[in-house]
């Protein structure tokens, strides 16, 4: 009897590392040459973003921040890694059929994901198949074949994985350095050759006409007073009045930035209404415009966090959308799709009810990033994002209050969710030592929002002290945020604490009573802990 000798646990995770990584670099050739496809990582990391419970996310997004995303595609090669290992042991050590096995139900993971996103094909397919074939070749091609040898020179009775020597690592060696050559080579070219996909040159030659609306010139009108003035007292650490495009927060669960070419996407309005639309981009590019400035919030956001920005954003009115398409009674959902599958709905009541909601197609005069929802978003006063701000939109339907839940709701947030009224305090930083200037003065300041009901008054108070009011910057409309200030004179050396709470202008202060961001917002004074020298 003749027994064919098998490798060691080492060669064994260098096979399986080895036929995963050209299967994953084969793949993303693929993705390469087929439009719409994708690397097999990215429909799984979907369906794990979709399935992990609320808890999971929140710890992800506050542990990681906007590198959450990042984050969980490095875990799922990780995963991928050990699966890949522990198939190249079993195939080293003779169980070719194991090791196939569990290859091809990875492959088939993969698959199912792809078909559980939205409009699966095979072209989408495509990249996963060709990928598994792939593993599964190199397994073969590498998996270690050597001369027999009689069962004289092993003890048959032996424990197999300390009885039989290792294969020869030349023949492996040179095996395992092509296969990485030329997968390296596959999925460089493919890495290129997706760049035909990508909006960027696109978007560079894409001109934004000129909006019907602008800004309003009149000051907003709190009381019997006029906001107007500076929008932004420019003070140092104090965020600018107006985020760029560049730092403005993300926040959504496309794993991968959808690249969405202007002349494949359209905008589909349907459910309870009269007439069905059907918008392309040049429909829309043709349409009047309004552009205002509105502050955004992420639901996410803790008391004093940056999960909110304010931007300048212009695109068609969603009422007059509507209006045309005719609301029927008893629609008292908006509900709005993104082309990744995210969806969420919105109170009809609200987007009817004159605020400036927008199907939104640029952003501080620009056309909208790929980031931030390029060719079209929803942009809506006053909700919060998660309930509103829909990015790649393609699809809006009409319906029953009661009868849709939005991709968050069934994971434990509010189905209601105006955004909370909240002041932040930009300066003095957390534990930071400051200089007090000319007269002992320290300058104190940061934003509030209220949005669609505007701030109307900002106090902080030192060291449990009165509270006082502070200064507040001019804006145009009660959509945004406002900067303000106190100038704190005759300040003493040594440790201090200030808060800072907001009012909004129908008069009710933000609440008091700390909360977290679940269900429906964070709430609670900001509180900072600083040094006077």
């Amino acid at each position: 009897m003749e027994h064919r000798l098998y490798g060691s646990r080492r060669h064994g995770v260098a096979l399986g590392l080895i036929a995963s990584f050209a299967g994953l670099a084969v793949a993303e050739l693929v993705v390469g040459l087929v439009r719409g496809a994708s690397s097999p990582v990215v429909p799984v990391g979907q369906e794990v973003i979709d399935a992990v419970p609320p808890g999971v996310k929140d710890w992800a997004i506050d542990t990681f921040g906007t590198a959450d995303k990042p984050a969980l595609v490095i875990g799922t090669f990780l995963v991928l890694g050990v699966i890949g290992s522990l198939v190249g042991v079993l195939a080293v050590r003779g169980r070719a059929a194991a090791s196939y096995a569990i290859t091809v139900a990875v492959g088939v993971v993969g698959a199912m994901a792809v078909i559980a996103r939205p409009d699966p094909s095979f072209g989408k397919l495509l990249p996963t198949i060709v990928g598994t074939i792939v593993s599964l070749g190199v397994l073969r091609f590498l998996a270690p074949i050597t001369p027999s040898v009689t069962t004289t020179e092993i003890d048959p009775e032996a424990d197999r994985t300390d009885a039989l020597p290792e294969m020869p690592r030349r023949g492996f060696v040179q095996g395992a350095a092509t296969v990485g050559v030329v997968a390296v080579a596959l999925g460089a070219i493919g890495r290129v050759l997706r760049g035909r996909f990508e909006v960027a040159d696109e978007i560079a030659t894409l001109d934004i006409p000129e909006p019907v609306e602008t800004v309003p010139a009149a000051p907003v009108v709190v009381g019997d007073a006029a906001v107007d003035g500076p929008r932004d007292f420019g003070i140092d650490q104090v965020e600018s009045w107006v985020v760029s495009n560049s730092d403005f927060y993300r926040i959504d669960t496309a794993l991968t930035v959808p690249q969405v070419s202007r002349d494949s996407w359209s905008l589909r309005i349907h459910g309870m209404v009269d007439r069905e639309l059907e918008l392309t981009f040049a429909d829309v590019l043709a349409r009047p415009m309004i552009e205002r400035y509105v502050t955004l919030s992420c639901v996410s956001n803790e008391v004093g966090g940056d999960l909110v920005g304010n931007a300048l954003f212009q695109g068609i009115r969603l009422q007059d959308l509507l209006d045309e398409a005719g609301v029927q009674e008893g629609a008292t959902q908006v509900v709005s799709r993104s082309i990744d599958g995210w969806d969420c709905g919105s109170p009809t009541s609200v987007i009817m009810d004159g605020r400036d909601a927008m199907l939104a197609i640029a952003m501080n005069g620009e056309p909208l990033p790929p980031e931030h929802g390029y060719p079209a978003r929803l942009v809506v006063p006053g909700l919060y994002g998660y309930v509103s701000a829909t990015k790649w939109v393609t699809e809006i339907e009409l319906t029953r209050w009661e009868d849709f839940d939005g991709y968050w709701i069934p994971r434990g947030w509010a189905k209601e969710a105006p955004v909370k009224t909240m002041a932040r305090i930009d300066r003095p930083r957390r534990g930071r030592t400051y200089e007090a200037g000319a007269g002992g003065v320290v300058d104190i300041g940061g934003l509030a929002w209220a949005v669609h009901r505007g701030i109307s008054r900002v106090e902080v108070s030192i060291d449990d002290a009165e509270w006082v009011d502070c200064e507040l910057a001019g804006v145009p409309s009660d959509d945004t945020w406002r900067q303000w200030r106190y100038r704190w004179a005759d300040a003493t050396p040594g440790e201090h604490t200030v808060r800072a709470r907001a009012w909004d202008r129908s008069g009710e202060p933000q609440p008091s009573d700390p909360a977290s961001p679940a269900p429906d917002g964070a709430q609670g004074y900001h509180q900072v802990r600083f040094s006077v020298e």
